[in-house]
């Protein structure tokens, strides 16, 4: 007896639903990372100001922040460190051109905000530090 064989076809890939599937889940990803924010590492409740302007030259890519919180700590960019290597690390920052400005809460201590200043100066950085308000 005689049996029919059929003829096996080789398995394939459609590509065109892989193709579909990974658009969609690049679109995916490219939409939920926009909507990502860095999230500040102090909060300070800045102090008012009814004639301050935008600084002009500040981008917010190359800004460098300098943060003093109400309990008198200190953040370079995010990052806390101590009052003795401000004026060190702020160096490679004026070095490298890039903007600094300063972010005080209303409530920190005066005198921390002298010595901060103070280690602004030897670390190079003079003129005018834009500083950083809320407007009325």
């Amino acid at each position: 007896m005689k049996f029919y064989q059929r003829k096996r076809r080789t398995p394939t890939v459609i590509i065109v639903s892989l193709i579909d599937i990974f658009a969609i889940l690049l679109i995916f990803v490219i939409v939920t990372s926009t909507f990502r924010r860095s999230q500040p590492a102090v909060n300070i409740k800045l102090p008012e100001s009814t004639t301050a302007a935008p600084h002009p030259a500040a981008d917010a890519a190359t800004l460098a922040e300098l943060s003093v919180s109400p309990e008198g700590e200190i953040h370079l960019d995010g990052e806390p460190i101590p009052l003795e290597t401000l004026a060190s690390r702020i160096r490679p920052i004026k070095d490298a051109n890039r903007p600094l400005a300063l972010k005080a809460d209303t409530h920190a201590p005066f005198g921390i905000i002298v010595r901060v200043l103070d280690a602004l100066k030897e670390g190079g950085i003079t003129g005018n530090l834009p500083a950083f308000t809320e407007t009325k």
